[in-house]
């Protein structure tokens, strides 16, 4: 009998792997003898053993049938047809989901967007962590900490409490949020939240109200979710209620820097944000992505302070704080949804993981959180400053700079040029070895005003004037500054 073996692994797995591929093209069909162990050993060049184990397993997993004093036959395994190469590109055999179908759809196929411009000597990323090499140095000695005192148990689903306890302290004393831990739950990050939210609070076809421009993983989860999203615009003071709709199941909302635009939502519309809210029975999902860092005067308060009718879902992550690669976030929420998220989160992962958490927990309890928050502000203070003082020598009347005294990044619109201008500069200044960023992605209408999303946080201030130099030449040379 001819059998071709593949040459991967142990002789025995791979004369199984044959005579089972044989089997279920029906090369070998129901009932036909398999050649005499003896036999076969000496025709394919192996040990008797070797075909015997073989045998057994295929007995074993209902392939072969034994017959004492006759041999090993062909079981029948059922219908089988001539297994045919499927061409590469073929739709899969079982159709997807149409949660799948959309997700794909909405998935740009880039994993971190902002990771397009990998390698660049000067990359004015937005979100990148600082290089703080105290902040790596304290990490590792709390994680050393944690694993001393560690519990190998499956963790929490909401959260480890002395974390969540760590949570509403904070909250409480920077943000103005009174919360119990009871109404915390610790998660991987605001992707997370979001995804929560669209399981927990959506059915398709359910209206969600994005601000525009917006952060666009949210528009994408949402969108996956087969919900269907509403765009508000947002000016200069960050949302205008007036244009809210009269129907909504959920907003997300960034009021104390807007993204991306960095503007301060005043006291007032965050009144009339949460009277339509509480008018319309919507919820609210308040994302505070970078609301520490503020460079004139005291963090303000969240919008969930002001929320007297338990519509506000406040969402923080460490992504920003510490750095993206811990994972951790977490969210506050209203007493009547705390039940419910429990048990998407308790279904979803079983809990975070417990070890960082630990760690994060004692951080924060030591001070060291907040001692480390002081110093990122100081440095992300210089940085901005930097980078505005090299946009006013560099880019002269080229660009409009968005001042919000606070965040990673500043948002700058071009003075004259369309779009394709401002692709054509980014295009350029990749080829100079600068990473620029556009603030399209963020848009939903095409004809959004051109500009650019420039974050501060990754470089040194030398670098900052030396990218903005680099940036100041790309604008001549594509003519959008004499």
């Amino acid at each position: 009998m001819y059998m071709e073996l593949d040459g991967q692994g142990p002789r025995y797995a791979q004369l199984i792997r044959a005579l089972k591929s044989a089997i279920l093209d029906a090369r070998l069909s129901p009932g036909s003898r398999v050649p005499a162990s003896r036999n076969l050993a000496a025709e394919l060049g192996i040990s008797r053993n070797t075909v015997l184990s073989a045998y057994d397993q295929l007995q074993a997993e209902g392939f072969l049938v034994g017959r004492v004093g006759s041999g090993s036959y062909v079981a029948d395994v059922g219908n089988r047809s001539p297994m045919v190469e499927r061409p590469a590109g073929d739709e899969p055999i079982a159709p997807l989901s149409a949660f799948s179908r959309r997700a794909m759809a909405v998935s740009d196929g880039v994993l971190i967007p902002g990771h397009q411009h990998d390698g660049l000597r000067y990359n004015l990323q937005y979100g990148l962590p600082l290089t703080n090499p105290a902040l790596a140095s304290a990490w590792r000695r709390e994680i050393n900490r944690a694993v001393e005192r560690a519990d190998f148990d499956y963790p929490d689903p909401r959260g480890l409490p002395a974390l969540r306890e760590q949570i509403c302290d904070y909250l409480a004393r920077r943000r103005g949020v009174s919360a119990s831990p009871e109404n915390v739950i610790v998660i991987s990050g605001t992707q997370q939240a979001f995804a929560l939210a669209a399981r927990v609070l959506l059915d398709e076809g359910d209206v969600v109200v994005l601000e525009d421009p917006h952060y666009r993983g949210a528009r994408q989860v949402f969108a996956a979710h087969g919900a269907r999203i509403r765009a508000v615009r947002v000016d200069n003071d960050g949302l205008v209620p007036s244009a809210l709709p009269n129907r909504a199941r959920l907003a997300v909302v960034t009021p104390s820097h807007q993204f991306p635009t960095g503007a301060l939502l005043p006291l007032g519309r965050r009144v009339e944000l949460l009277e339509w809210a509480a008018a319309h029975r919507c919820w609210l999902i308040e994302d505070d992505y970078d609301g520490e860092f503020r460079f004139g005067g005291r963090p303000l308060a969240a919008l969930k302070s002001l929320d007297h009718d338990g519509r506000v879902i406040y969402i923080g992550s460490y992504s920003k704080t510490l750095f993206p690669a811990l994972r951790l976030g977490y969210m506050v929420l209203p007493e009547s949804l705390r039940e419910a998220f429990h048990a998407a989160k308790w279904l979803e992962d079983r809990g975070n993981n417990t070890l960082e958490q630990a760690a994060l927990a004692n951080f924060m309890a030591s001070g060291g959180f907040e001692r480390h928050l002081r110093r990122a502000s100081q440095s992300l203070r210089a940085r901005r400053s930097a980078m505005l003082a090299g946009l006013r020598r560099h880019a002269g009347n080229a660009l409009e700079v968005v001042d919000s005294n606070a965040g990673m990044h500043l948002t700058a619109w071009l003075r004259s040029g369309s779009q394709a201008d401002c692709e054509r500069l980014v295009a350029r200044a990749r080829e100079c070895g600068l990473g620029l960023y556009t603030v399209a992605p963020y848009s939903f209408r095409n004809s959004t005003r051109p500009g650019l999303l420039l974050g501060y946080s990754a470089l040194p201030p030398a670098d900052i004037e030396a990218a903005l130099r680099l940036l100041g030449a790309c604008l001549r040379e594509t003519g959008l500054v004499d």
